[in-house]
């Protein structure tokens, strides 16, 4: 024979919550949401839960499965707003979450092909760079990068990584960036910002850059350069996040620059911007 099973009017919280797969925790919280009517206590000043009770609990459960956030519940219940309506803001919410999920996957795939950190820059600025060989990109060339790609975006990287290309390819101005680089931190606090070696200091500065302007159309790279503005269509531009102005992050980047070397920086733009009106135009 069948053993005989008495079913209980009523019970308790914890076996209410085992019953639904929850925890008395979260039914809790949703009777202080409002979510849950909560029952009356019995005699023992425990709360017990009936039939609509588990039914209400249950229904709960299922919409939170299926990702329906507890205001959109409530209001369902509610009848204070239509389910199409909610379903609706539901499924543009796991589209938005779909592709999330898909750019972070592309991420972790390139970290992984790159074996680097570059592989967490974007795809057009690590396809760029991939082909160098282990060890061509320097730590700070990848700070860089990752900091114009916050401010200027997937592109302006991309374009950027032209000088990293050049400076992995050509040693004489890999070598010639490291002195200058050394040059630029030697002008600290103590150095005066006009004192002679500051603008001495920019005039190589600006004849490094042409050299690296050169060796850039030498070696044929300003041609990928251009290939980049046709490739970067809407599902690229689907990388960037949502940023503030180039002139506004510029200003909330921190940089412990001397007035010297700030002085330096200001003069190597001056110097660059009287060579470009300089140099004639080949049109």
């Amino acid at each position: 024979m069948y053993p005989s099973v008495t079913f209980p009017r009523q019970v308790k919280i914890g076996d209410a919550a085992a019953f639904a797969g929850t925890t008395p925790r979260a039914i809790r919280h949703y009777h202080q949401i409002g979510l849950l009517p909560e029952p009356e206590r019995g005699g023992d000043g425990r709360r017990r839960y009936d039939y609509d009770d588990m039914i209400r609990l249950l229904w709960v459960r299922k919409m939170a499965e299926a990702g329906i956030s507890l205001d959109d519940m409530r209001a369902a219940f509610d009848g204070a707003r239509d389910i199409e309506e909610t379903l609706g803001r539901l499924e543009e919410t796991l589209a938005a979450q779909e592709a999330d999920i898909k750019r972070q996957r592309a991420a972790v795939q390139r970290l992984r092909a790159v074996g680097s950190p570059l592989g967490l820059l974007s795809q057009l600025v690590t396809d760029r760079l991939s082909h160098l060989p282990p060890g061509a990109l320097r730590p700070s060339d990848l700070d860089a990068l990752l900091v114009t790609e916050r401010i200027f975006g997937p592109l302006g990287a991309a374009v950027q990584a032209s000088v990293f290309i050049v400076l992995a390819t050509h040693p004489d101005l890999r070598a010639d960036a490291d002195r200058l680089d050394a040059a630029d931190v030697a002008l600290d606090d103590s150095v005066d910002p006009h004192d002679p070696r500051v603008e001495e200091l920019a005039a190589q500065h600006c004849a490094h850059h042409k050299a690296l302007v050169q060796a850039i159309e030498a070696d044929g790279v300003d041609a990928a350069e251009e290939k980049l503005f046709e490739i970067y269509d809407a599902d690229l531009a689907g990388e960037e996040d949502a940023r503030m102005s180039a002139f506004e992050a510029v200003t909330k980047m921190p940089y412990e620059f001397s007035p010297a070397r700030m002085r330096c920086m200001e003069l190597t733009a001056e110097l660059l911007a009287q060579d470009d009106q300089d140099t004639p135009d080949d049109s």
